[in-house]
């Protein structure tokens, strides 16, 4: 049987653009992933490593326009947003070029004998290694800064890992031009080619998360297909570790004094968040508990009149956009869930944005409302409205880990009086990054920064954006009693490679 096309399809129209290439075979699968794993090797060194990254971030830049217009075809996200994700995608890989050449990510730990210690401490010499080739599948929603040369694997080709991507449907003819500039540069620097794979299908992915070379996996989409290959990298005969973001409701709550204070900006901060990229962020709001009073009646309103004015938008496939309409009409259904702007189709091709509202009680219990806890991809929200701080909370309670959680303060609560400090304390068990008057859409790029939660948000504790990505794709490994002529120049005690680490408990710069 032949090989399935895989299409190039413009979801302005949801009709074929080109046949980029063809779905993976399983023995093409294996091919890709052997090769990865032959060019380990030369992701030993670390200035070739950095160098490497440094030169696939030049080239990108250098491909900008061309790769900025196929997005643009394949996406309809608009060459405004490709642009700026390309340029966050490029700072990316020299950020992480820049953690190479310092080298605290080693995590360098020496400790020589002491023989007075109970019990006694022999000469102990302790580093991170890289895990081997990994697995990273594409995501939709980002085409660039969560794809081929996005995160996962810029912070796997940090910790000296190979990648073989599974290219998602959405962008394939994208997914091919940024896999041949990562693989220009890698020649550039005596890398073989095969350090970056790709590959194409549905089961081409099923067959990479089985195979036996691959050591690791990053992933970011849906619940059910996150989990699916979680199970399976769990399930293999030597399970591998699966770094997966599958699914976030980010809620908000604002309070009685927020509402008095600011509805009007609290209300225009929410539609610009819920309907930023035609909703189809992972850090989209989707649960706003309001007040019920007057004060809150006040935010529905300013809601109400954004969101009335945002125009219809595409979403990235025809699939997601039929899966918008029916959620939210199922949604709709249920009793005592009003529509102040109605969420659903706006036009053959695209999609209006809208919201919910429904008594928070109608949540606080398991029931049929559980639909409303769970995320709806497009341009909508539920505005749930609380009778008192108890209710608010009950909710709180019931809902699943998120990736951020956010609250909404006045002035006075945010100066530390009354439950703000109460508040925060209650939102972090939720949510790997809690926000104080602000919104979740927008994750930066930075040392301090965590994109990840817990589960269903991710299926680690882990982030995907930020140094510490770089975490995952390493484990320690410490050598006892080594005589020195056989440490790795990492361990040495005159440290001839100058890197940061803890020489017998005292931290060295």
């Amino acid at each position: 049987m032949a090989a399935a096309p895989v299409w190039s399809v413009d979801p302005r129209t949801g009709k074929q653009r080109e046949q980029v290439a063809v779905e993976a075979t399983a023995q093409e699968v294996d091919a890709a992933v052997r090769a990865a794993h032959a060019a380990r090797g030369a992701l030993v060194d670390r200035a070739v490593r950095a160098a490497f990254l440094r030169s696939a971030a030049a080239g990108l830049d250098a491909a900008r326009d061309g790769l900025v217009e196929t997005a643009d075809a394949e996406t309809a996200l608009g060459p405004t947003r490709l642009t700026g994700e390309l340029a966050r995608t490029t700072y990316q890989l020299r950020a992480f070029a820049g953690i190479v050449d310092e080298g605290a990510f080693l995590d360098v730990v020496i400790d020589h004998p002491d023989d007075t210690a109970t019990p006694p401490v022999p000469d102990l010499r302790r580093y991170k290694v890289p895990l081997g080739v990994v697995a990273v599948y594409s995501a939709s929603n980002f085409p660039f800064a969560f794809s081929v040369a996005g995160g996962d694997t810029a912070s796997a080709l940090a910790a000296g890992c190979p990648v073989v991507v599974k290219a998602h449907p959405d962008h394939p003819a994208l997914s091919e031009l940024v896999a041949k500039v990562l693989r220009r540069a890698a020649a550039e620097h005596g890398i073989p080619e095969g350090v970056v794979g790709l590959v194409h299908g549905f089961e081409a992915g099923v067959e990479l998360i089985r195979h036996p070379q691959v050591a690791a996996a990053g992933f970011t989409g849906s619940v059910r297909g996150g989990r699916a290959l979680f199970d399976a990298a769990a399930a293999r005969p030597a399970p591998i570790p699966f770094h997966g973001e599958l699914g976030s409701l980010n809620p908000v709550l604002v309070t009685e004094a927020a509402a008095a204070e600011r509805a009007e900006e609290i209300g225009g901060g929410l539609a610009g968040s819920m309907t930023l990229g035609v909703g189809q962020f992972c850090v989209k709001p989707g649960l706003v508990l309001v007040p019920s009073g007057a004060a809150g009646d006040q935010v529905v309103k300013s809601l109400t009149d954004a969101v009335s004015d945002t125009d219809a938008g595409v979403l990235l496939d025809h699939r997601m956009r039929d899966a918008f309409i029916a959620g939210v009409a199922e949604r709709a259904r249920l009793e005592d869930v009003d529509s102040p702007v109605t969420p659903g189709a706006g036009g053959e091709h695209a999609v209006s944005a809208g919201f919910l509202t429904v008594p928070a009680e109608r949540l606080a219990a398991e029931g049929a409302y559980d639909l409303l806890l769970e995320e709806c991809f497009g341009p909508v929200t539920v505005v749930a409205r609380y009778a008192d701080e108890d209710e608010a909370r009950t909710v709180l309670s019931r809902l699943p880990g998120n990736l951020t959680a956010t609250v909404q303060l006045s002035s006075d609560e945010a100066a530390g009086n009354g439950r703000g400090p109460e508040l925060l304390a209650e939102l972090t068990p939720l949510a790997g990054r809690v926000l104080v008057n602000g919104w979740p859409t927008g994750v930066a790029v930075a040392p301090a920064q965590h994109h990840g939660g817990p589960y269903p948000a991710t299926t680690s504790t882990s982030t995907s954006v930020g140094g510490t990505a770089i975490e995952r794709w390493l484990r320690p490994v410490v050598y006892q009693n080594a005589p020195a002529a056989l440490l790795p120049a990492e361990l040495r005690d005159d440290n001839p490679l100058g890197l940061p680490r803890r020489f017998d408990g005292a931290l060295e710069r």
